[in-house]
């Protein structure tokens, strides 16, 4: 198989040479995604769930679509939308954080039929773009072609994972038919693993964000160091064989090998061999993505970082001293110090499967990179100067927890960015991927706590849970418990089953209408944001930072106790959504509240449009707003108001009339006044309109 491998050099050569470069990347990674999915026995294989924390198949094979319409509308490159029910069905699903909603029931799928249309006419808008976007070299990630490049590597992640899925599902399911080339290297012997030293030296990572070279996601930026002493590795990924050892010496029954989390996972998950393997007869087999054959014991074992672990502590325990998961910085210098970047290895798609761990040679190692993923001991944190992409503001912050453990080096399928040495992939520690692991004895220090899960350190959440949460200045009212506040006049004879806080914030207009309402379920476009009330929820206090005077700042702590709020915990619930364009699922809701929300919107008229269709008969739709449009945030064409048209006067309260008046009625207007703090000596104060609307 002869597929592009490497990602694509953003600093070289002409405009005119780049595009046809990236559309001919775009075309494999895009037909490359759909031929994976050939691989399922019959169309209706594609409604199976392999894994029940993660979607049906469907889902993935209409998510990479959708991706590049959702990234391309925010970003303002494109306008119109190909077919909003898909754009928000297929949304969100990559890893199972706590505001995601997984649960078929919720959702009806299209056909097999109906998805491959919608990604035919997506490909095609894609195509059209690369050829036309004005754009100049080199690219960078304010570029608009940097967006196409963050559909196509985000495409490349769920190849990976796609094929995972497919692995995990039942083999009754796929096809035998071999679309990919699998290499038959397989053998009952495995070589002896041993433990070689690695020379100590300089970690150095940087990467520019104003020349980045290659496509790289916003965990890669910036700077970092580390110095490295002497260390030893094994020689070999561990092998199935040597697993196999692990496993006959009842290491699944030895609880006491694994941590705390491992031993919840290995009581819920029954496990007594790694996933892959099947058991037989009393022989073992392996599961390839779309084939069983007999263990090979010469390839390198799949498992999930709490079986990685548990092997350590055992092999520890007969070796008499402790080796354990490197690093990062250990797997940088393992890395660097191999020069495995000029190697030859198993991967971008040489093959389909796995390779003996003795084969591909990095001096006086094997493996360093490719065959499968290996597991660290660290988990993901920013590196200094650490900054959110606008576009894709959640890629890598909800992982920002300790839970998501890092993987290097990437495997047989890995393509692209995945390929680098500066990617920097990370999973909750009892996912399966093509990951196995390879261990190290070392005196070097090692931090597995690196992200404080209540610290919030982003300069604009900081602002923003001062203005929820901090205190009241020059007299004027906490903004979002004064909206809640007043309203309340206005439920005379409104049912309080459900309410939508839609723009929600850090949550606290949520938490507050928790007083009142029995339900309430708090939406906002940024997964950041959310965090904030998700964090109130599962801790006692949240600490963050807020900015006094240039670079000095103050540290406060909240919790919802203080605020008489702890019993609204089990009320609330927060989800990631887009207000112009929000699942089918929410609706029927006694109240939607939406708080200084529609002069930020990309869209508002589709909000209008839609919105109101959600509100219980007799119930509320309440508007917050001071009207700021700015085209940094709406394109001046889908302003509501704040423009002349006609020699007239446009403004958005006179929108909004007639937009709703029809359905509802206009019960009240109120000036809400309100102070954002950006330091000890400058206050934003703004007044904003409330309208109240009731629903005929």
């Amino acid at each position: 198989m002869d597929y592009i491998r490497n990602t694509i050099d953003l600093s070289q050569g002409s405009v005119e040479e780049k595009r046809e470069e990236i559309k001919n990347y775009f075309l494999q990674t895009y037909e490359l995604d759909e031929k994976l999915f050939d691989l399922l026995k019959d169309e209706k294989s594609i409604f199976e769930q392999p894994n029940r924390l993660r979607h049906p198949l469907i889902f993935y094979y209409g998510h990479t679509a959708t991706f590049f319409i959702n990234k391309l509308v925010l970003a303002n490159i494109l306008s119109n939308r190909v077919n909003k029910e898909y754009e928000s069905i297929f949304a969100i699903g990559v890893d199972e954080m706590s505001w995601d909603d997984l649960e078929s029931k919720h959702y009806t799928w299209p056909t097999f039929e109906e998805t491959k249309a919608y990604r035919d006419k997506v490909k095609q808008i894609v195509l059209d773009l690369i050829d036309n976007i004005e754009f100049t070299m080199p690219i960078n990630w304010e570029s608009p072609m940097w967006i196409i490049l963050m559909g196509i590597e985000h495409e490349n992640i769920h190849i990976e994972t796609s094929s995972v899925l497919l692995r995990e599902l039942k083999i009754k399911y796929m096809s035998d038919d071999e679309l990919f080339e699998y290499k038959n290297e397989e053998s009952h012997d495995y070589p002896t693993n041993e433990l070689v030293g690695v020379k100590g030296g300089e970690v150095v990572l940087e990467k520019d964000r104003q020349n980045p070279v290659y496509y790289g996601w916003d965990n890669e930026f910036s700077y970092h160091k580390a110095n490295i002493k002497d260390f030893k590795a094994s020689k070999y990924l561990v092998s199935n064989g040597e697993f196999l050892e692990f496993v006959k010496e009842g290491g699944y029954n030895k609880p006491d090998l694994f941590t705390e989390e491992g031993k919840e996972w290995l009581d819920f998950s029954q496990a007594k061999h790694p996933t892959f393997w099947l058991k037989k007869e009393g022989r073992y087999y392996l599961r390839e993505i779309n084939r069983v054959i007999p263990l090979p014991l010469n390839y390198p074992v799949d498992v999930n970082v709490y079986e990685a672990e548990a092997f350590c502590k055992y092999l520890s325990s007969k070796l008499g001293y402790e080796v354990r998961l490197p690093s990062e910085d250990e797997y940088y210098r393992l890395y660097d110090y191999t020069n495995a970047g000029q190697k030859e290895a198993n991967i971008g798609l040489k093959q389909f499967n796995q390779s003996p761990v003795d084969k591909y040679k990095f001096d006086e190692f094997y493996d360093v990179k490719g065959n499968v993923w290996q597991w660290s001991i660290t988990p993901i944190y920013p590196y200094d100067d650490f900054q959110t992409h606008p576009i894709y503001d959640d890629f890598t912050t909800p992982t920002f927890d300790d839970r998501h453990a890092l993987m290097k080096g990437g495997s047989f399928i890995s393509l692209g960015n995945e390929t680098l040495k500066s990617a920097r992939y990370a999973f909750r520690k009892h996912f399966f991927q093509h990951a196995g692991f390879r261990y190290v004895q070392s005196d070097n220090e090692y931090r597995t706590k690196l992200n404080d899960n209540v610290y919030e350190t982003d300069d604009l959440i900081s602002q923003y849970c001062e203005f929820h949460y901090g205190d009241e200045n020059f007299g004027v009212k906490n903004f979002p418990k004064n909206s809640v506040d007043l309203i309340k006049p206005y439920l005379d004879g409104v049912d309080t089953k459900k309410a939508m806080d839609l723009g929600c914030s850090v949550g606290r207009s949520t938490f507050e209408l928790a007083k009142t309402f029995d339900e309430v379920l708090g939406i906002d476009f940024s997964a950041n944001f959310i965090n904030v009330g998700v964090k109130l929820k599962k801790y006692d206090s949240l600490v963050f930072k807020v900015k006094t005077e240039g670079e000095l700042f103050d540290e406060k702590s909240v919790s919802l106790k203080e605020f008489d709020l702890e019993d609204t915990k089990e009320r609330v619930t927060f989800m990631q959504g887009d207000a112009c364009n929000l699942k089918d699922l929410y609706t029927g809701y006694d109240l939607i509240f939406c708080s200084n929300l529609i002069d930020r919107l990309y869209y508002p008229q589709k909000f209008l449009d839609d919105v109101p269709n959600r509100v219980n008969d007799n119930g509320l739709l309440v508007l917050l707003s001071p009207y700021t449009w700015l085209e940094e945030y709406t394109p001046k064409k889908n302003w509501l108001g704040g423009y002349i048209k006609d020699n007239k006067e446009v403004k958005t309260l006179d929108t909004l009339k007639e937009n709703l008046e029809d359905r509802f009625e206009l019960l009240d207007t109120i000036d809400v006044p309100f102070v954002i703090k950006e330091t000890n000596r400058k206050y934003q104060h703004t007044v904003s309109q409330m309208s109240i609307w009731k629903k005929r």
